[in-house]
């Protein structure tokens, strides 16, 4: 089996209303989707959500990457993952974005040769994953009625945007918990927006409100900071911006600047790093969690088979297509029920079918000759 042909698309997704973290407000995001075909027929569905601030990525940078990469990986197998990814590697640097989306399609081509839903083919540990929801930053009142609304549609877990005003970010917090009651999980991420003397002091105050953990409390480079407010206060601690390979995993762990990292297919630069992450994570006993950046359905697919393949990954974060205006996936995916990713009957990452309309004319094309 040899890789035929590669498509590459251009498209922004729009949200239902603007996304606001600590470090900015997003009215859409912007994916490079690609599809590879096989000489068998097989075709794997990838995507790339770049983020400038996280990976130092953009649309236009993913682009040119991929012009680098796909040219070499036409006529190669796309079963040797392993092979192709250090090809990726040797021909371009960084870019884990643009590496994400053709790992991705690798792995949607496996699942479909094999003729297995991916995360069989991963571990197949679960069958379905609970998936929080996020509340964007808003006013506390605002942040009340968006997480009893998102309540009342099912959703068992909420994850809280916060990191920008400490005295707001506590009642943000007090006022959701009391909205929603005891049952409900509550997450919140900072964003790396507070200092190590904020975030022990906010969290200190709202530790009474049973916050399962708090995600990325002070900017992603201050590693030292991340283990005095692990040290410093009772919540647990997570990287996510810190931790991008596994080597960074294994730096902070041997730091002891972590109780918990979230994963993320963009930084990591795919489904088989991401696994390479985890397993540093499992070894020392550190759990993790799958995250997303902006990604279409196609992205949330492959974070929830990789977040069902291994016992190790316990939380998940899928839910950014949910808060955009239109899908880009028809058919096949995941849903959500009751704040459960669920998988459909199709093989690989399970896409069904796609808005070939929102995709429109492919920006680039590689193939033989």
């Amino acid at each position: 089996m040899g890789i035929e042909r590669i498509d590459v698309y251009s498209v922004s997704l729009k949200y239902s209303e603007p996304f606001r973290i600590a470090p900015g407000v997003s009215g859409e995001s912007h994916s490079i989707v690609v599809r590879i075909l096989t000489d068998y027929g097989v075709e794997g569905w990838g995507e790339s959500s770049p983020s400038k601030r996280v990976t130092g990525e953009t649309r236009e940078t993913v682009s040119v990457a991929i012009s680098r990469m796909a040219p070499k990986l036409v006529d190669m197998c796309p079963l040797r993952i392993e092979q192709n990814m250090e090809m990726m590697d040797q021909t371009v640097d960084g870019n884990p974005a643009a590496k994400a989306a053709l790992d991705m399609a690798l792995h949607d081509v496996l699942g479909k040769t094999v003729g297995k839903p991916l995360f069989m083919l991963l571990g197949g540990y679960r069958t379905e994953v609970l998936t929080d929801i996020t509340l964007s930053m808003k006013p506390p009142r605002e942040m009340v009625a968006d997480a009893v609304k998102a309540v009342k549609q099912g959703f068992k877990a909420l994850k809280i945007k916060v990191g920008v005003n400490p005295v707001e970010d506590v009642e943000r917090i007090r006022m959701v918990r009391e909205a929603v009651g005891d049952d409900v999980e509550i997450r919140i991420d900072a964003n790396g927006g507070w200092s190590p003397e904020q975030a022990v002091e906010v969290l200190n105050r709202v530790e009474r409100f049973n916050i399962r953990f708090v995600e990325q409390p002070v900017p992603a480079e201050d590693i030292d900071g991340l283990a005095r407010v692990r040290k410093d206060s009772q919540i647990p601690v997570m990287a996510d911006e810190s931790v991008h390979s596994p080597s960074d995993a294994l730096r902070l762990i041997e730091k002891e600047a972590v109780d918990l990292i979230n994963i993320k297919l963009m930084k990591s630069g795919g489904i088989l790093k991401a696994r390479k992450i985890s397993n540093v994570a499992e070894a020392a006993g550190i759990p993790c969690m799958v995250g997303c950046m902006g990604e279409s359905g196609i992205g949330v697919a492959a974070g929830a088979h990789l977040a069902a393949g291994l016992r190790n990954i316990v939380y998940a974060d899928l839910d950014c297509d949910l808060l955009h205006s239109e899908k880009l996936v028809k058919k096949g995916g995941t849903r959500v029920v009751n704040s459960m990713r669920l998988f459909s009957d199709e093989n690989g990452l399970g896409i069904g079918g796609l808005n070939m309309e929102m995709l429109g004319i492919p920006q680039a094309v590689y193939k033989k000759g």
